[in-house]
């Protein structure tokens, strides 16, 4: 899968995931864009590891995918990012 469709995923899975785990996110939207990225990214290789396929096109089994690794860095971003600024 090329670099443009990788992007296109992560964007819609961005959107997806943020609209599925709302709330304030300590980096804004262009954040949450690249957290989208790379979830997608990301779900695809844990997709892979499992054994559950690959993340081959744009098709509604890479999305979902590519959603839950969104969904995934989103929390763990927002556990780190939130848990730095408590004093």
């Amino acid at each position: 899968m090329g670099i443009i469709t990788w992007i296109i995923i992560g964007l819609i899975a961005g959107a997806i995931a943020k609209a599925i785990h709302p709330g304030k996110d300590p980096g804004g939207f262009i954040v949450t864009i690249i957290i989208g990225i790379v979830g997608a990214i990301v779900g695809g290789w844990i997709s892979s590891l499992l054994g559950y396929g690959t993340v081959d096109g744009f098709n509604f089994g890479s999305l979902f995918v590519a959603v839950l690794g969104s969904v995934l860095l989103l929390f763990i971003y927002r556990k780190f990012a939130t848990g730095q600024n408590r004093s």
